[in-house]
């Protein structure tokens, strides 16, 4: 199947602490159906001091499920359902089911 949130893309976080939040997808974890969010879904680690990093408590993003995510209208940013069109060109493209917009492409 197809994926409907990829790496780079614009999502809005739908429940959960971060609800209605915005960012951009840093990584898919397919077999998990997780994907790592910029500036969503914050945890802290404590890190203990190495020779390349220091010790502390350092902030950094945890994986959410992509039932909790909805990708970003490329017209409003409110979130929107994914379709998939084929072009007259042959390319099979995703596109927003709220605008009718193109997401790649």
């Amino acid at each position: 199947m197809a994926a409907k949130i990829k790496k780079g893309d614009k999502v809005v976080v739908l429940t959960g602490r971060d609800k209605g939040k915005t960012g951009e997808v840093v990584q898919v974890l397919p077999k998990e159906e997780r994907a790592v969010v910029r500036g969503v879904n914050l945890v802290k680690r404590h890190q203990r001091q190495t020779a390349a990093q220091e010790a502390g408590i350092i902030s950094k993003e945890a994986p959410i499920h992509l039932s909790n995510l909805a990708n970003a209208d490329p017209k409003d940013g409110k979130p929107t359902r994914v379709g998939f069109k084929v072009l007259e060109d042959g390319r099979k493209v995703r596109f927003a089911k709220r605008s009718g917009d193109l997401i790649d492409g």
